[in-house]
């Protein structure tokens, strides 16, 4: 099942400021690298300052109808968590 891209609007000025400026991967690449590990409907996405990093936080319903919060360092790409909610 493809996901379709959200995020909310004050992260999405976030985002396309510090895309612009290179500084974090783009949330298309991200997902499609989240989508063949964790196939599903995308619910939400969130851009965050954890721990001094830029975080996309990814929430996906699985097949079995469980959340997956999936946490991604935004700089480099890398699942730095996946909790099931």
């Amino acid at each position: 099942m493809a996901m379709s891209q959200a995020i909310a609007d004050d992260d999405l000025e976030l985002a396309r400021q510090l895309r612009n400026t290179e500084s974090i991967l783009p949330l298309s690449q991200i997902l499609k690298e989240i989508e063949a590990s964790y196939p599903g409907t995308l619910l939400d996405v969130n851009l965050e300052y954890e721990d001094l990093k830029l975080i996309y936080e990814i929430e996906i319903l699985d097949s079995k109808h469980v959340v997956q919060e999936i946490k991604v360092d935004a700089t480099t790409g890398k699942i730095l968590t996946v909790e099931t909610d």
